[in-house]
């Protein structure tokens, strides 16, 4: 039995690493494989921003993914979290009565909804003020080299 809370909490805090994949489909599942690597990428762009600064370009191409990354696994928790119990155990759990319990929701689902909310809308966010912001900056230092 796929548990609902069990997977949007793992969608949520290890999403960007697949657990929750590896929970639902299984080991062979290959999104799960490939979720770490834009995780990993993203890492490596906020070690290099923070050695290098903020005006390293593959820095700030990198850093985005991370927070891209971790907010699509935050909404896929909130899809999870929402899913109607019938829903949810006709996918995961077909052999199941459909009222069973592991799809129905409760107060630990929820949580997992409001704070993959409120922490993957701010992850979003950050990441895209990071990605503007560096992208106009790169912009006016191009256009200063080409006006002198």
């Amino acid at each position: 039995m796929k548990n609902k809370t069990l997977a949007a909490w793992l969608a949520f805090l290890g999403g960007p690493i697949g657990l929750h994949r590896f929970y639902l489909h299984g080991v062979r599942d290959l999104l799960g494989w490939l979720l770490p690597l834009p995780t990993v990428m993203g890492v490596y762009g906020v070690l290099r921003m923070r050695d290098l600064g903020q005006d390293d370009v593959l820095s700030w191409l990198l850093v985005p993914l991370l927070g891209f990354t971790f907010a699509a696994c935050c909404l896929t928790a909130i899809v999870y979290g929402l899913k109607k119990p019938e829903d949810w155990n006709a996918r995961f759990n077909p052999k199941a009565d459909p009222e069973a319990a592991a799809g129905q929701t409760r107060w630990a689902t929820v949580w997992a909804i409001a704070l993959a909310l409120m922490v993957g809308a701010t992850v979003l966010m950050t990441s895209i003020a990071i990605s503007f912001q560096a992208y106009f900056e790169n912009q006016v230092e191009e256009g200063r080299a080409i006006s002198q």
